[in-house]
């Protein structure tokens, strides 16, 4: 795969954090209806340089809020933010150039080439003839073939890869998924999974917003989680899963159960509708084995058994009280 980071933005060895706010704040005014709103709340975030850095949060979380305004789109009320070292207030320009922002939206004229696509995007960055690598990257991204086809005739998951190449056109440092596989199915947000890794593994910070967590849990480094405005928490994905140390041992009885059986209430135990029960423990209190013991002392003979951790979905109600919102709700 080719290396599709810039050599001029990405030339700074000292740079530790690709993305850092401060106290960044967006209000939005009232108007008519509306009231005011805070969308962002003095909010203070690292995104390290070189990671798969999760953004999670519920429908108007101010996910967006952040992005458009690391982009240029949105300007903030207070606070300062920097993208690849340079402020975006006294170098907006160049913070502009070090991030692409790859919208969930499909967004392209579909009777343009893939290749006419990425070389008008070029042109409207400013990049000149014969410094663009629009081949390259449509190569990289497994397009090389349909270079020269109408946009119209792609399938989906082409389309999506489109967009990220077109937000690859001026070689930025700092990639931005948003909600990139919402509404595909599985093989193809498994199949966008192996590219945004091939990305970072050639040296592109990659930022992902995201309904889907366990796309969050598989891909991202760190994960940072925004709640009406506030950032609730930021941590190493695996530090954040580890907030829930609870197991659930899932038991399959020899014999058909109506009801759960007395003594087990401590493991917080409940029959699920497949016929199997569920026990929740600390394992930092009692170990599977130790659980398992006091479900045969009940006289229960067990003829398979599961065990199941905690999931970054199970963290994200915990912290935010809601569940996930569906894509197409995201904000």
């Amino acid at each position: 795969m080719q290396n599709l980071s810039n050599p001029d933005n990405n030339s700074d060895g000292d740079i530790e954090n690709a993305i850092t706010a401060e106290g960044l704040t967006k209000t939005y005014q009232a108007s008519g209806n509306q009231s005011e709103k805070k969308a962002l709340k003095s909010v203070d975030l690292e995104i390290p340089r070189g990671m798969i850095f999760g953004l999670l949060g519920p429908n108007g979380a101010g996910k967006s809020t952040f992005i458009n305004i690391l982009a240029g789109l949105v300007i903030k009320s207070s606070g300062k933010a920097s993208v690849w070292g340079f402020d975006i207030d006294e170098n907006p320009r160049m913070a502009r150039a070090s991030i692409g922002v790859v919208p969930q939206e499909i967004n392209f004229d579909p009777f343009f080439t893939p290749l006419e696509s990425l070389d008008l995007q070029a042109g409207l960055y400013g990049v000149k003839a014969k410094q663009r690598r629009s081949m390259e990257i449509l190569e990289t991204l497994g397009l090389g073939d349909k270079a020269n086809a109408y946009s119209r005739t792609l399938s989906g998951g082409m389309r999506r890869r489109l967009l990220i190449a077109k937000a690859l056109v001026h070689q930025p440092p700092i990639l931005v998924l948003d909600e990139p596989t919402a509404g595909v199915d599985i093989e193809l947000r498994h199949q966008l999974w192996t590219y945004v890794r091939a990305l970072n593994e050639q040296g592109v910070t990659i930022v992902l917003t995201t309904h889907y967590l366990e796309e969050a849990q598989a891909l991202c480094d760190r994960i940072a989680i925004i709640d009406h405005g506030d950032l609730v928490i930021c941590d190493d994905t695996p530090k954040l899963l580890s907030l829930l140390d609870s197991k659930t041992l899932l038991l399959r009885p020899d014999t058909t159960l109506s009801q759960v059986p007395a003594g087990l209430e401590s493991y917080h135990t409940t029959l699920q509708s497949d016929g199997r029960l569920a026990l929740t423990f600390n394992p930092r209190e009692k170990t599977a084995l130790q659980v398992l013991d006091d479900v045969r002392q009940k006289n229960i003979s067990i003829t398979d058994l599961e065990t199941e951790g905690t999931n970054l979905e199970d963290v994200f109600m915990k912290l935010t009280g809601n569940q996930t919102t569906p894509p197409n709700q995201a904000g």
